[in-house]
């Protein structure tokens, strides 16, 4: 017995509202297939030599009357989802079964077109009733047309079994096409699910990507415009308060604002193309310190022990943005005529920066870290390293990084 496939409830359609999949397509060939029994089964009827012609043509057209019942209640019914036919279902395989049952006690070959009965049986019920149904499609037409007729024993027996047969290929063809469309339910819930999902985590992770590139962009313009334009500001505030009484130390002030606003120029032009830093273009780390701390008022000290190498771009711009960091937080912080040292110490397995000023210190239990000590310590942790802030008031502060090489 063929099984037309159901369609399929999807995880998040309402009834009536439902996407064209396969078994929605599939109603062009079922159709036919409907057809094409129904002119079998008439063809059967009329050609068959008992009973006689009368009751032969009473019963096709108590057949053909199937044909207007289903195209104008069966067909909508069977393109509904299974929440929207309530009880119109049963009326359907009543009315069915109420144009069947004379005509196949008429004409014993009418019982062909069981065939394109019982299908709609499992489209339409659960599978109890489905096989409920379709038992008495099959056995009942059996009866009526041996109560009508009379025909010898042997031939109500044939009969009978045919419509066993019948009724038992189409339960477990029935039964067995039901629980394949009911996992290819559970799978289309899941791959509708997983879709959901991937475009959540697709959702997500451009977040996350966004969120990440922000502060990845924050901390690159804290540490280098932001503190070239502060680094400029005290400069105009220094030479403002010299051009009167010391001409060549603001002369020397508007020589550093001018080399502090070409690096500032280049570190901006550096973050468009996403390249290295300007004092790491071309040069080694330590001379990259060592030009930072030159731009440092007053200049810094610069240390170096260990085997000196070169290092993934990655790490040397940890480093650099570190003395950055500091150096600024020292310009700002520190006070007047405090000296700072820059040290690079490196290891088999580790590159230490530490950056010491003598300045007035700061309790770092009642005092919180400020932005840039912050984006230092998230930079250090993103390149596997750690960070500590030691100070103390009037004992300087010194910050030292250390980041794995391995």
């Amino acid at each position: 017995m063929e099984e037309p496939p159901r369609r399929l409830n999807g995880p998040d359609r309402s009834p009536g509202a439902r996407e064209s999949h396969v078994w929605d397509r599939a109603f062009g060939p079922w159709d036919f297939y409907f057809g094409l029994v129904w002119a079998a089964t008439a063809a059967f009827v009329l050609g068959a030599g008992f009973p006689p012609l009368a009751h032969r043509l009473a019963a096709v057209a108590l057949l053909a009357l199937l044909v207007p019942w289903y195209v104008w209640a069966g067909r909508p019914l069977l393109l509904l989802e299974p929440g929207a036919r309530s009880g119109r279902s049963l009326r359907y395989l009543a009315g069915n079964l109420a144009l069947f049952l004379p005509a196949a006690a008429l004409a014993g070959e009418a019982r062909m077109i069981t065939f394109a009965l019982a299908p709609t049986c499992f489209m339409l019920l659960p599978l109890r009733r489905a096989v409920a149904a379709v038992g008495l499609v099959s056995l009942l037409p059996v009866a009526g047309w041996a109560l009508l007729w009379r025909p010898p024993g042997n031939a109500v027996f044939v009969s009978f079994l045919g419509a066993a047969v019948t009724l038992a290929f189409s339960a477990f063809f029935g039964a067995w096409i039901i629980r394949i469309i009911e996992q290819s339910q559970n799978r289309a819930s899941l791959i509708a699910e997983l879709d959901a999902s991937r475009e959540e985590v697709a959702r997500l992770s451009a977040e996350r990507g966004a969120h990440t590139e922000r502060e990845r962009m924050s901390r690159e313009i804290h540490d280098t415009l932001a503190q070239g334009f502060t680094s400029l500001l005290m400069l105009v505030q220094a030479v403002q308060s010299e051009l009167d009484t010391d001409p060549a130390q603001a002369r020397r002030h508007l020589e550093l604002m001018a080399a502090t606003a070409r690096q500032n120029l280049a570190e901006a032009r550096a973050l468009v193309t996403g390249g290295a830093p300007a004092d790491l273009d071309g040069g080694s780390l330590p001379d990259a310190v060592r030009r930072l701390a030159a731009r440092h008022d007053p200049p810094a000290a610069v240390s170096v022990t260990g085997d000196v190498r070169a290092l993934s771009p990655a790490l040397e711009v940890v480093a650099l943005r570190t003395c950055q960091e500091s150096l600024s937080n020292a310009a700002r912080h520190a006070g007047p005529g405090a000296r700072a040292t820059l040290g690079l110490a490196y290891t088999a397995s580790t590159l230490t920066v530490s950056v010491r000023d003598t300045g007035r210190g700061f309790d770092p239990a009642s005092v919180p870290l400020g932005y840039g000590l912050r984006g230092l310590r998230a930079r250090v942790a993103e390149a596997g390293g750690s960070a500590a802030v030691d100070s103390a008031p009037a004992a300087g502060t010194t910050v030292t990084v250390t980041l794995p090489l391995d």
